[in-house]
Protein backbone atom coordinates (compact mmCIF):
# COMPACT_ATOMS: atom_id res chain seq x y z
CA UNK A 1 0.00 0.00 0.00
CA UNK A 2 1.20 3.43 -0.98
CA UNK A 3 1.44 6.61 2.24
CA UNK A 4 -1.91 8.22 1.64
CA UNK A 5 -4.09 5.23 0.59
CA UNK A 6 -7.33 3.91 3.08
CA UNK A 7 -7.43 0.97 4.37
CA UNK A 8 -11.25 -0.42 5.29
CA UNK A 9 -10.10 -3.39 8.11
CA UNK A 10 -12.61 -6.05 8.43
CA UNK A 11 -12.46 -7.14 11.99
CA UNK A 12 -15.07 -9.64 12.72
CA UNK A 13 -16.74 -9.29 16.05
CA UNK A 14 -13.92 -6.77 16.95
CA UNK A 15 -15.75 -5.98 20.74
CA UNK A 16 -15.35 -9.37 21.72
CA UNK A 17 -11.97 -10.37 20.50
CA UNK A 18 -9.37 -11.73 22.87
CA UNK A 19 -7.01 -9.52 24.65
CA UNK A 20 -3.75 -9.46 22.92
CA UNK A 21 -1.37 -7.45 25.72
CA UNK A 22 2.35 -7.26 24.99
CA UNK A 23 3.41 -9.82 28.00
CA UNK A 24 1.13 -12.45 26.24
CA UNK A 25 2.90 -12.19 22.56
CA UNK A 26 5.62 -13.70 21.14
CA UNK A 27 8.73 -11.86 21.23
CA UNK A 28 9.09 -10.12 17.64
CA UNK A 29 12.59 -10.83 15.87
CA UNK A 30 15.41 -8.80 17.49
CA UNK A 31 17.77 -6.58 16.01
CA UNK A 32 21.16 -8.12 16.42
CA UNK A 33 22.74 -5.15 16.26
CA UNK A 34 20.75 -4.13 19.34
CA UNK A 35 21.17 -7.66 21.06
CA UNK A 36 25.09 -7.32 20.50
CA UNK A 37 25.04 -3.49 21.81
CA UNK A 38 22.54 -4.90 25.14
CA UNK A 39 25.54 -7.57 25.51
CA UNK A 40 28.05 -5.60 25.80
CA UNK A 41 27.07 -3.97 29.02
CA UNK A 42 29.90 -5.12 31.19
CA UNK A 43 29.70 -5.80 35.16
CA UNK A 44 33.01 -5.47 35.62
CA UNK A 45 33.10 -1.90 34.37
CA UNK A 46 30.16 -1.54 36.05
CA UNK A 47 32.02 -2.15 39.52
CA UNK A 48 35.16 0.05 38.47
CA UNK A 49 33.04 2.83 38.08
CA UNK A 50 31.24 2.32 41.24
CA UNK A 51 34.48 2.17 43.31
CA UNK A 52 36.06 5.31 41.46
CA UNK A 53 33.07 7.22 42.33
CA UNK A 54 33.03 6.47 45.72
CA UNK A 55 36.79 7.11 46.14
CA UNK A 56 35.57 10.81 46.38
CA UNK A 57 34.36 10.53 49.85
CA UNK A 58 31.50 12.83 49.06
CA UNK A 59 29.84 14.67 46.14
CA UNK A 60 27.95 16.78 47.49
CA UNK A 61 27.24 20.02 45.37
CA UNK A 62 28.40 22.44 48.23
CA UNK A 63 31.39 20.49 49.08
CA UNK A 64 34.96 21.38 48.29
CA UNK A 65 35.76 22.11 43.55
CA UNK A 66 39.33 22.64 44.12
CA UNK A 67 40.52 19.35 45.48
CA UNK A 68 41.55 16.83 43.04
CA UNK A 69 40.44 14.37 44.85
CA UNK A 70 38.07 14.55 46.95
CA UNK A 71 34.68 16.66 46.61
CA UNK A 72 32.47 17.77 43.60
CA UNK A 73 35.09 19.00 41.84
CA UNK A 74 37.38 16.18 41.68
CA UNK A 75 34.34 13.90 40.70
CA UNK A 76 32.78 16.38 37.50
CA UNK A 77 36.29 16.38 36.15
CA UNK A 78 37.01 12.53 36.48
CA UNK A 79 33.25 11.87 35.26
CA UNK A 80 34.36 14.23 32.07
CA UNK A 81 37.79 12.93 31.22
CA UNK A 82 36.22 9.52 31.39
CA UNK A 83 33.79 9.93 28.75
CA UNK A 84 36.29 11.72 26.67
CA UNK A 85 38.34 8.59 27.03
CA UNK A 86 35.16 6.49 25.82
CA UNK A 87 35.65 7.55 21.57
CA UNK A 88 35.86 10.61 19.60
CA UNK A 89 32.79 9.92 18.61
CA UNK A 90 31.34 11.29 21.80
CA UNK A 91 31.23 15.29 22.37
CA UNK A 92 31.68 15.89 25.92
CA UNK A 93 30.78 19.21 27.77
CA UNK A 94 30.22 20.83 31.25
CA UNK A 95 26.78 22.22 30.98
CA UNK A 96 27.54 24.96 33.43
CA UNK A 97 25.46 27.07 35.43
CA UNK A 98 25.78 29.52 38.75
CA UNK A 99 22.80 29.34 41.17
CA UNK A 100 22.49 32.02 43.53
CA UNK A 101 22.25 31.41 47.16
CA UNK A 102 18.56 29.87 48.08
CA UNK A 103 17.02 27.07 49.79
CA UNK A 104 19.76 23.94 50.09
CA UNK A 105 22.21 26.30 48.21
CA UNK A 106 24.11 27.35 50.81
CA UNK A 107 26.07 29.71 48.83
CA UNK A 108 26.10 30.87 45.32
CA UNK A 109 27.85 28.00 43.64
CA UNK A 110 29.07 27.01 39.96
CA UNK A 111 26.99 23.87 38.97
CA UNK A 112 27.90 21.75 36.26
CA UNK A 113 25.77 19.18 34.40
CA UNK A 114 28.12 16.27 32.53
CA UNK A 115 27.22 15.65 29.06
CA UNK A 116 28.19 13.65 26.23
CA UNK A 117 26.47 13.83 23.37
CA UNK A 118 26.73 10.43 20.17
CA UNK A 119 24.96 12.31 17.07
CA UNK A 120 22.53 11.09 14.93
CA UNK A 121 21.11 11.65 11.71
CA UNK A 122 18.34 13.38 13.10
CA UNK A 123 18.34 16.68 16.08
CA UNK A 124 15.83 14.41 18.04
CA UNK A 125 17.22 13.15 21.04
CA UNK A 126 16.58 10.63 23.43
CA UNK A 127 18.50 11.04 26.89
CA UNK A 128 19.56 8.47 29.23
CA UNK A 129 20.61 9.72 32.67
CA UNK A 130 21.44 9.96 36.62
CA UNK A 131 22.61 12.58 39.13
CA UNK A 132 26.62 12.11 40.45
CA UNK A 133 25.69 14.15 43.34
CA UNK A 134 25.23 13.38 47.11
CA UNK A 135 24.23 14.05 50.32
CA UNK A 136 23.96 13.08 54.04
CA UNK A 137 21.07 14.21 56.39
CA UNK A 138 21.11 13.04 60.04
CA UNK A 139 19.15 10.45 60.50
CA UNK A 140 19.20 9.28 57.01
CA UNK A 141 16.46 8.73 54.79
CA UNK A 142 15.12 6.31 57.18
CA UNK A 143 14.08 8.54 59.49
CA UNK A 144 12.34 10.65 57.20
CA UNK A 145 10.39 8.00 56.15
CA UNK A 146 9.58 7.09 59.84
CA UNK A 147 7.74 10.43 60.29
CA UNK A 148 10.10 12.99 61.49
CA UNK A 149 8.65 16.36 60.30
CA UNK A 150 10.89 18.23 61.42
CA UNK A 151 13.02 20.80 58.95
CA UNK A 152 15.89 18.56 57.15
CA UNK A 153 19.17 18.78 58.95
CA UNK A 154 22.32 18.19 56.18
CA UNK A 155 25.44 17.26 57.38
CA UNK A 156 28.83 19.56 56.44
CA UNK A 157 29.34 19.36 52.93
CA UNK A 158 32.62 18.33 52.81
CA UNK A 159 31.69 15.32 55.21
CA UNK A 160 31.42 11.81 53.78
CA UNK A 161 28.59 10.90 51.64
CA UNK A 162 29.96 8.62 49.52
CA UNK A 163 26.41 7.93 47.83
CA UNK A 164 27.10 4.85 45.93
CA UNK A 165 23.75 3.85 45.19
CA UNK A 166 22.24 7.46 45.34
CA UNK A 167 23.22 7.88 42.78
CA UNK A 168 26.27 6.79 41.70
CA UNK A 169 24.21 3.49 40.08
CA UNK A 170 22.45 5.92 37.72
CA UNK A 171 25.81 7.54 37.43
CA UNK A 172 27.76 3.94 36.16
CA UNK A 173 25.09 3.14 34.30
CA UNK A 174 24.59 6.21 32.34
CA UNK A 175 28.53 6.21 31.64
CA UNK A 176 29.01 2.45 30.82
CA UNK A 177 25.96 3.25 28.38
CA UNK A 178 28.26 6.01 26.96
CA UNK A 179 30.25 3.63 25.84
CA UNK A 180 28.62 0.89 24.95
CA UNK A 181 26.84 2.97 22.65
CA UNK A 182 29.63 5.26 21.03
CA UNK A 183 31.80 2.17 20.43
CA UNK A 184 28.84 0.29 18.72
CA UNK A 185 29.65 0.93 15.05
CA UNK A 186 25.72 1.61 14.78
CA UNK A 187 24.37 4.54 13.54
CA UNK A 188 21.17 6.24 15.20
CA UNK A 189 18.74 8.29 13.63
CA UNK A 190 18.07 10.15 17.14
CA UNK A 191 21.08 11.84 19.14
CA UNK A 192 22.03 10.06 21.73
CA UNK A 193 22.90 12.11 25.09
CA UNK A 194 23.93 10.92 28.36
CA UNK A 195 23.75 13.26 31.14
CA UNK A 196 25.32 13.22 34.59
CA UNK A 197 23.00 15.76 36.31
CA UNK A 198 24.23 17.78 39.40
CA UNK A 199 22.17 19.23 42.43
CA UNK A 200 19.46 17.10 42.04
CA UNK A 201 20.19 16.88 46.06
CA UNK A 202 19.29 20.34 46.33
CA UNK A 203 16.13 20.70 44.62
CA UNK A 204 16.67 18.88 40.96
CA UNK A 205 18.35 22.45 39.86
CA UNK A 206 21.04 21.04 36.90
CA UNK A 207 17.73 18.84 35.55
CA UNK A 208 15.56 21.92 35.90
CA UNK A 209 18.20 24.18 34.44
CA UNK A 210 19.01 22.38 31.50
CA UNK A 211 15.22 21.64 31.08
CA UNK A 212 14.29 24.89 31.14
CA UNK A 213 17.09 25.77 28.40
CA UNK A 214 15.97 23.46 25.83
CA UNK A 215 12.26 24.74 26.08
CA UNK A 216 13.50 27.56 25.71
CA UNK A 217 15.92 26.62 22.97
CA UNK A 218 13.12 24.27 21.15
CA UNK A 219 15.20 21.28 21.38
CA UNK A 220 13.48 18.06 20.37
CA UNK A 221 13.67 15.70 23.34
CA UNK A 222 11.83 12.18 22.37
CA UNK A 223 12.60 10.62 25.81
CA UNK A 224 14.33 10.73 29.28
CA UNK A 225 15.50 7.30 30.85
CA UNK A 226 16.55 8.66 33.97
CA UNK A 227 17.92 6.35 36.71
CA UNK A 228 18.24 7.13 40.33
CA UNK A 229 19.07 4.70 42.98
CA UNK A 230 18.80 1.28 40.91
CA UNK A 231 21.78 -0.98 42.24
CA UNK A 232 20.36 -2.80 45.10
CA UNK A 233 18.39 -5.84 44.94
CA UNK A 234 17.99 -6.38 48.81
CA UNK A 235 14.97 -4.14 50.92
CA UNK A 236 15.76 -3.07 54.61
CA UNK A 237 13.29 -5.46 55.50
CA UNK A 238 15.15 -8.10 53.90
CA UNK A 239 12.91 -8.35 50.73
CA UNK A 240 15.29 -9.52 47.88
CA UNK A 241 13.85 -8.91 44.21
CA UNK A 242 16.61 -9.04 41.46
CA UNK A 243 14.54 -10.23 38.64
CA UNK A 244 12.66 -6.62 38.02
CA UNK A 245 13.14 -2.87 38.00
CA UNK A 246 10.28 -0.38 38.77
CA UNK A 247 8.85 2.79 36.14
CA UNK A 248 7.26 5.38 37.55
CA UNK A 249 5.83 7.71 35.01
CA UNK A 250 2.90 11.00 35.41
CA UNK A 251 -0.12 10.85 34.01
CA UNK A 252 -3.03 10.91 32.55
CA UNK A 253 -3.25 7.94 31.58
CA UNK A 254 -2.12 8.49 27.73
CA UNK A 255 0.44 11.51 28.25
CA UNK A 256 3.97 11.37 26.50
CA UNK A 257 5.47 9.66 29.71
CA UNK A 258 2.82 7.37 30.43
CA UNK A 259 3.72 5.81 26.67
CA UNK A 260 7.07 5.70 26.89
CA UNK A 261 6.83 3.49 30.36
CA UNK A 262 4.49 1.20 28.09
CA UNK A 263 7.47 1.30 25.54
CA UNK A 264 10.12 0.53 28.37
CA UNK A 265 8.29 -2.96 29.19
CA UNK A 266 7.12 -3.52 25.64
CA UNK A 267 10.74 -3.65 24.14
CA UNK A 268 12.88 -3.85 27.37
CA UNK A 269 11.57 -7.33 28.47
CA UNK A 270 11.62 -8.08 24.65
CA UNK A 271 15.38 -7.77 24.85
CA UNK A 272 15.98 -8.89 28.70
CA UNK A 273 13.30 -11.29 29.10
CA UNK A 274 14.71 -12.31 32.31
CA UNK A 275 14.06 -8.70 33.82
CA UNK A 276 10.87 -7.76 34.65
CA UNK A 277 9.91 -3.74 33.93
CA UNK A 278 7.12 -3.01 36.83
CA UNK A 279 5.31 0.05 35.79
CA UNK A 280 4.17 2.56 38.24
CA UNK A 281 1.33 4.84 37.53
CA UNK A 282 2.64 8.01 39.86
CA UNK A 283 5.50 10.61 39.22
CA UNK A 284 7.39 8.48 41.45
CA UNK A 285 7.66 7.52 44.97
CA UNK A 286 5.27 8.49 47.10
CA UNK A 287 6.53 12.33 48.17
CA UNK A 288 9.39 11.75 46.42
CA UNK A 289 10.48 13.27 43.21
CA UNK A 290 13.46 12.95 41.01
CA UNK A 291 15.45 14.42 38.05
CA UNK A 292 12.82 13.12 35.42
CA UNK A 293 10.45 15.18 37.27
CA UNK A 294 12.11 18.30 35.72
CA UNK A 295 12.14 17.32 32.41
CA UNK A 296 8.29 16.39 32.60
CA UNK A 297 7.68 20.06 34.45
CA UNK A 298 8.88 21.12 30.71
CA UNK A 299 6.52 19.12 29.00
CA UNK A 300 9.30 16.60 28.03
CA UNK A 301 8.49 12.83 28.53
CA UNK A 302 10.39 11.44 30.94
CA UNK A 303 10.05 8.85 33.25
CA UNK A 304 12.01 7.06 36.51
CA UNK A 305 13.91 4.11 37.04
CA UNK A 306 14.28 2.73 40.35
CA UNK A 307 15.24 -0.29 42.06
CA UNK A 308 12.49 -3.00 42.61
CA UNK A 309 13.55 -2.96 46.76
CA UNK A 310 15.02 -0.02 48.44
CA UNK A 311 16.95 0.02 51.52
CA UNK A 312 16.48 3.02 52.77
CA UNK A 313 19.16 2.84 55.87
CA UNK A 314 21.08 3.38 53.60
CA UNK A 315 19.87 6.53 51.17
CA UNK A 316 21.64 10.04 52.51
CA UNK A 317 23.63 8.20 54.86
CA UNK A 318 27.68 7.46 54.84
CA UNK A 319 26.38 3.76 54.85
CA UNK A 320 25.43 4.03 51.53
CA UNK A 321 28.45 2.44 49.92
CA UNK A 322 29.61 0.04 47.29
CA UNK A 323 28.59 -3.34 49.49
CA UNK A 324 24.86 -2.08 49.21
CA UNK A 325 24.90 -2.72 45.44
CA UNK A 326 24.49 -5.36 43.57
CA UNK A 327 26.51 -5.37 40.62
CA UNK A 328 24.84 -8.07 38.50
CA UNK A 329 21.77 -6.37 39.10
CA UNK A 330 23.01 -2.80 38.19
CA UNK A 331 23.91 -4.51 35.00
CA UNK A 332 20.56 -5.74 34.03
CA UNK A 333 19.23 -2.47 34.79
CA UNK A 334 21.90 -0.51 32.08
CA UNK A 335 20.73 -3.58 29.85
CA UNK A 336 17.07 -2.93 29.96
CA UNK A 337 18.27 0.96 29.68
CA UNK A 338 20.21 0.08 26.48
CA UNK A 339 17.87 -1.88 24.56
CA UNK A 340 15.11 0.80 25.18
CA UNK A 341 17.41 4.04 24.20
CA UNK A 342 18.64 2.11 21.47
CA UNK A 343 15.24 0.88 19.54
CA UNK A 344 14.22 4.85 20.22
CA UNK A 345 16.87 5.78 18.43
CA UNK A 346 16.57 3.72 15.78
CA UNK A 347 13.22 3.82 15.06
CA UNK A 348 11.54 6.84 13.17
CA UNK A 349 9.71 9.57 14.79
CA UNK A 350 6.52 8.93 16.61
CA UNK A 351 3.83 9.96 14.36
CA UNK A 352 1.89 12.79 14.84
CA UNK A 353 -1.80 12.51 15.08
CA UNK A 354 -3.24 16.15 15.08
CA UNK A 355 -3.99 19.00 12.72
CA UNK A 356 -1.80 22.03 13.30
CA UNK A 357 -4.88 23.41 15.91
CA UNK A 358 -4.05 20.38 17.69
CA UNK A 359 -7.29 18.64 17.43
CA UNK A 360 -6.58 15.10 17.21
CA UNK A 361 -7.41 13.28 13.48
CA UNK A 362 -9.78 10.34 14.99
CA UNK A 363 -13.76 10.56 14.00
CA UNK A 364 -16.91 8.40 13.72
CA UNK A 365 -16.70 7.33 10.07
CA UNK A 366 -20.21 6.50 9.08
CA UNK A 367 -21.39 7.37 12.90
CA UNK A 368 -19.88 3.76 13.84
CA UNK A 369 -16.47 3.13 12.53
CA UNK A 370 -13.04 4.19 13.94
CA UNK A 371 -11.28 6.52 11.29
CA UNK A 372 -7.68 7.34 11.92
CA UNK A 373 -5.17 9.35 9.93
CA UNK A 374 -1.48 10.57 10.93
CA UNK A 375 1.02 12.34 9.30
CA UNK A 376 3.94 10.42 7.64
CA UNK A 377 6.94 9.95 9.86
CA UNK A 378 10.25 10.51 8.03
CA UNK A 379 11.71 7.17 7.73
CA UNK A 380 9.10 4.79 8.32
CA UNK A 381 7.83 2.48 5.58
CA UNK A 382 5.06 0.86 7.50
CA UNK A 383 2.67 1.41 10.98
CA UNK A 384 0.80 -0.48 13.68
CA UNK A 385 -1.91 0.31 15.19
CA UNK A 386 -2.73 -0.12 18.91
CA UNK A 387 -6.17 0.10 20.78
CA UNK A 388 -7.68 -0.99 23.99
CA UNK A 389 -10.64 -0.45 26.08
CA UNK A 390 -11.13 2.91 27.79
CA UNK A 391 -10.40 1.56 31.34
CA UNK A 392 -7.67 -0.55 30.68
CA UNK A 393 -3.86 0.70 31.50
CA UNK A 394 -2.33 -0.66 28.79
CA UNK A 395 -2.78 -1.77 25.06
CA UNK A 396 -4.57 -4.96 24.31
CA UNK A 397 -4.85 -4.94 20.72
CA UNK A 398 -2.23 -4.55 17.57
CA UNK A 399 -2.63 -4.45 13.87
CA UNK A 400 -0.10 -4.15 11.30
CA UNK A 401 -1.57 -1.63 8.64
CA UNK A 402 1.34 -1.45 6.32
CA UNK A 403 2.47 1.84 4.68
CA UNK A 404 -0.89 3.69 4.55
CA UNK A 405 -1.43 6.95 6.91
CA UNK A 406 -5.40 6.34 7.26
CA UNK A 407 -7.24 3.37 8.59
CA UNK A 408 -10.62 2.60 9.11
CA UNK A 409 -11.87 0.02 11.56
CA UNK A 410 -15.60 -1.01 11.29
CA UNK A 411 -18.57 -1.10 13.85
CA UNK A 412 -15.76 0.30 16.42
CA UNK A 413 -16.87 3.24 18.76
CA UNK A 414 -14.05 5.71 19.58
CA UNK A 415 -16.32 6.27 22.17
CA UNK A 416 -15.66 2.88 24.20
CA UNK A 417 -11.69 2.19 23.12
CA UNK A 418 -8.42 4.30 23.08
CA UNK A 419 -6.08 4.46 19.63
CA UNK A 420 -3.14 4.80 18.97
CA UNK A 421 -0.40 4.76 15.98
CA UNK A 422 3.42 3.86 15.67
CA UNK A 423 5.54 4.23 12.80
CA UNK A 424 8.03 1.34 11.52
CA UNK A 425 10.78 1.19 9.66
CA UNK A 426 11.86 -1.31 7.09
CA UNK A 427 13.88 -3.55 9.55
CA UNK A 428 11.37 -3.33 12.48
CA UNK A 429 12.30 -0.78 14.51
CA UNK A 430 9.02 0.74 16.10
CA UNK A 431 8.40 4.02 17.64
CA UNK A 432 7.05 5.21 20.53
CA UNK A 433 3.03 4.76 20.25
CA UNK A 434 1.04 8.41 19.43
CA UNK A 435 -1.87 8.00 21.56
CA UNK A 436 -5.08 9.49 20.10
CA UNK A 437 -6.58 12.22 23.12
CA UNK A 438 -9.48 14.14 23.06
CA UNK A 439 -9.05 17.63 23.62
CA UNK A 440 -9.85 18.75 27.16
CA UNK A 441 -10.92 22.38 28.07
CA UNK A 442 -10.15 23.55 32.11
CA UNK A 443 -12.25 26.97 31.39
CA UNK A 444 -15.66 27.43 32.81
CA UNK A 445 -18.46 29.10 30.53
CA UNK A 446 -21.53 30.08 32.29
CA UNK A 447 -22.44 33.05 29.89
CA UNK A 448 -25.59 31.06 29.04
CA UNK A 449 -26.66 29.97 32.35
CA UNK A 450 -29.59 31.69 33.66
CA UNK A 451 -31.29 31.36 37.55
CA UNK A 452 -34.26 32.22 38.55
CA UNK A 453 -33.87 35.18 41.24
CA UNK A 454 -34.23 33.62 44.68
CA UNK A 455 -37.36 36.20 45.44
CA UNK A 456 -39.24 35.28 42.24
CA UNK A 457 -39.13 31.56 43.17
Amino acid sequence: MTVGARVLLTLACLAGAGRTAWAQQPAADLDPQVVRLVGEVSEQRLGALLKKLESFGTRNTMSTADSPTRGIGAARQWIFDELQHYSPRLEVSFDTYRIAKQGRITRDVEARNVMAVLRGRSLRRVYVSGHYDSVAIAGGQSERNGGNTQPVTFADPDSTAPGVNDDGSGVALTMELARVFAQSGIEFDATLVFMCHVAEEQGLMGAKLHAQKAKAEHVQIDAVLNNDIVGNDRGGNGIVDSGSVRVYSEGPEDSPSRELARYIQRWGMRYVPSHGVRLLSRPDRFSRSGDHTAYNQYGFAAVGFRESRENFSRQHDPRDTLEGVSVPYLAQNARVNAAVAAMIALAPQAPVVVTEKGQPTINRASGYDAHLQWQPSPGASSYRVFWREAWGPDWQHEMAVGNTTEVTLPNTLIDDLVFGVAAVDAVGHESVVTPYIAPRSTAVDDRDVKIVPADAR
